[in-house]
């Protein structure tokens, strides 16, 4: 048996799924993947804190050991989208979730810098496997795409957050290796409990039945493209920038509030993503409901004063704001999807969510040097969350200039191809 058809939904001996299980099944594995995806590139920023005793290195020499991992996060994303279309889809979310588990238990081993450089560089490549195969994988069959999208942008959420509360809870009961090992192991588990599905067929290929909708021009969609990448690229930046400097911010602003150790902070940057996590639902309801252009728009102009809200502030009114920051990067991403999907041929929805997630994490090892020099010349963020803000003003003007949509209107679904 060939390496595709061991892993390939439908393989030879297996049962047809039913249609419930065959949308439920991959809604599920892509929202844990999507949930580990940004455990894994997240929980770093806490660990870190507890690296700089352990190994007795200074934050900012720490924090860009990701630097090259944030790299790959981005750079893989393109030939794992081109290994979903061309191979498999769930095969490649098998090696996502076994792949990036061992990476995982490889950092929870090392005993130095440059060996944690080369696992959280493993973490940041198997990463990368998640978006252009798991959000396609996920549209392929989701019969209400902003629904789906909504909640599995919740659990990318929970993922951040179970970050730090998670790994904050394990450096305090069993030290920094904890945090990487046990999350690494249960990631194994899951690409396991996925591989017997496909293998018994309870996931198959059969997509959900999408509506028609008329073609956007192509000159339209072509200014559409171009707008989209500028305003993913800022995206991207502010997103990257803000998950790894928040935890630090709240250690230097709110030490009256968390106390000492780590768990503190974890528990308060847990608190500000599951929140920002379950109130994305909304928008992904507004993006099956609305039009997408607005929502879009209001997303970036909304976090212009919270940006600067958060650099100059501290106390009860950063978590505030800091939480606020987090759901308006979220709560605009199933619209951009959408978007991103509207504007693109079908044929082509794997290719360009693979581009969007290149510069979506492609960004990241500007946004750690960002963060890192910043911190290492000032001893603070105000000038990083001033100079986001700035930047989110310029997508605000973009995303306005984005071609109007078509009206989309129910009709007979098309049959799977």
């Amino acid at each position: 048996m060939s390496a595709t058809s061991a892993v390939s939904p439908g393989a030879q001996g297996s049962v047809a799924p039913s249609p419930g299980a065959a949308a439920r099944l991959p809604l599920i594995f892509s929202c844990l993947g999507h949930a580990y995806m940004h455990m894994f590139t997240a929980f770093y920023f806490v660990i870190v804190l507890a690296l700089e005793d352990a190994w007795r290195m200074p934050y900012h020499e720490l924090v860009e050991l990701w630097t090259v991992g944030s790299f790959l996060v981005g750079l893989g994303a393109l030939p794992a989208g081109w290994l979903g279309d061309r191979w498999s889809a769930s095969g490649m979310m098998v090696v996502f979730f076994i792949g990036l588990g061992l990476a995982g238990i490889a950092c929870g081993l090392v005993d130095g810098p440059v060996a944690m450089l080369i696992g959280l560089s493993a973490i940041g490549l198997f990463s990368a496997i998640y978006h252009p195969v798991g959000i396609a994988w996920l549209v392929r069959h989701a019969p209400s795409r902003g629904k789906a999208l909504g909640i599995n942008g919740i659990f990318g959420s929970v993922g951040i957050a179970g970050a730090g509360i998670v790994a904050g809870a394990l450096i305090d009961a069993f030290g920094w290796r904890a945090a990487f090992i046990v999350p690494g192991v249960v990631s194994v588990v899951t690409g396991a409990g996925l591989l017997a599905c496909i293998r018994m067929g309870l996931i198959g290929d059969a997509r959900a039945p999408v509506r028609r909708e008329t073609p956007p021009a192509r000159g339209a969609m072509m200014r559409a493209f171009a707008i989209l990448l500028l305003t993913m690229v800022v995206m991207g930046v502010v997103f990257q920038a803000t998950q790894a400097a928040i935890p630090k911010v709240f250690d230097l602003r709110l030490r009256d509030i968390t106390g000492e150790g780590v768990f503190g902070i974890g528990a308060l940057v847990a608190g500000v993503y599951v929140f920002a996590g379950i109130v994305q639902l909304g928008g992904g309801y507004l993006a099956d409901r609305f039009p997408l252009k607005p929502i879009y728009i209001a997303g970036f102009a909304l976090q212009v004063p919270v940006l600067i809200g958060i650099a100059l502030l501290g106390g009860p009114p950063l978590v505030v704001l800091a939480a606020l920051a987090v759901l308006l990067t979220a709560a605009p991403l199933p619209a951009e999807n959408m978007l991103l999907a509207r504007f693109t041929p079908q044929r082509h929805h794997s290719l360009a969510y693979g581009i969007k997630f290149v510069l979506a994490f492609g960004t990241a090892p500007l946004s750690i040097l960002l963060v890192s020099e910043i911190q290492a010349r000032t001893g603070e963020f105000t000038w990083l969350f001033l100079l986001l803000a700035g930047a989110v003003a310029v997508a605000a003007v973009a995303a306005a200039l984005l071609p109007g949509e078509a009206r989309r209107t129910r009709s007979t679904p098309v049959p799977a191809q």
